[in-house]
């Protein structure tokens, strides 16, 4: 399987998705706010924000694919 790539991760980024790993994990709801390059080759990583609002990377290889969550659904009515 490939990893999740650059293009991709540009079409994710402002919005809330789930983030499926490599390892078969899910990050569960989070906002992809920017992508960062790393100290060497090939090391480039995605910045996401949890529902704590503390700024979190993960590598981009470590990334399977990204679910975009519907903001619609996610409203609570009062």
């Amino acid at each position: 399987m490939r990893s999740f790539s650059v293009n991709s991760a540009k079409t994710y980024l402002g919005k809330n998705v789930n983030l499926h790993l490599t390892d078969g994990a899910v990050i569960v709801n989070v906002y992809l706010s920017r992508l960062h390059q790393g100290a060497g080759k090939n090391t480039k990583q995605i910045e996401y924000y949890p529902t704590n609002h503390q700024s979190n990377r993960i590598p981009l290889k470590a990334v399977a694919y990204a679910i975009p969550l519907n903001s619609a659904l996610m409203q609570t009515s009062t």
